[in-house]
């Protein structure tokens, strides 16, 4: 994305909208059905501070050293389930914010998972992509069953 304009700023506006109504900590833009590289997040990092941030043209660095994380995870693509998935327990991203400016994201914790997470939505994956195919084909069986987000009974 290179246009830096007021429908970027209504875009990243909007998707934080999204993600609050969903009760979500992370939206990606193709979440929403927008073709582009934009996600935002309002999450806590291992220090309970909540960051609150988007980037533009996100590229996701995690450690050499691939000691992973394992904990819960769900999504808003895939509503009702769960599953453990391992992650570095670190990550930063880097890109720009909805002005051009360089941004840069370091995140531990649940922050350090969220910006892998909607990374990875920007690269066409979920994190059912990350299991075992019997346990991620259970999954999407089971989620096929709830609710969509936001839909209540």
């Amino acid at each position: 994305m290179t246009v830096f304009d007021e429908e970027l700023q209504q875009l990243v506006a909007d998707m934080f909208a999204s993600m609050a109504a969903a009760e979500g900590v992370g939206l990606a833009a193709n979440q929403i059905g927008v073709d582009a590289r934009i996600f935002v997040v309002d999450c806590p990092d291992a220090t309970e501070t909540n960051v609150v941030a988007h980037v533009v043209n996100p590229v996701l660095h995690v450690p050499d050293a691939r000691d992973l994380e394992v904990d819960s995870e769900g999504c808003l693509s895939v509503p009702g389930v769960r599953a453990e998935v391992g992650r570095p327990a670190t990550a930063y991203v880097t890109g720009v914010d909805m002005f051009g400016k360089p941004v840069r994201i370091d995140g531990t914790g649940l922050l350090a998972r969220c910006l892998q997470h909607e990374t990875d939505h920007l690269d066409g994956l979920l994190y059912v992509d990350r299991l075992p195919g019997k346990k991620r084909k259970r999954l999407l069986a089971e989620s096929a069953e709830a609710p969509a987000v936001g839909v209540t009974e």
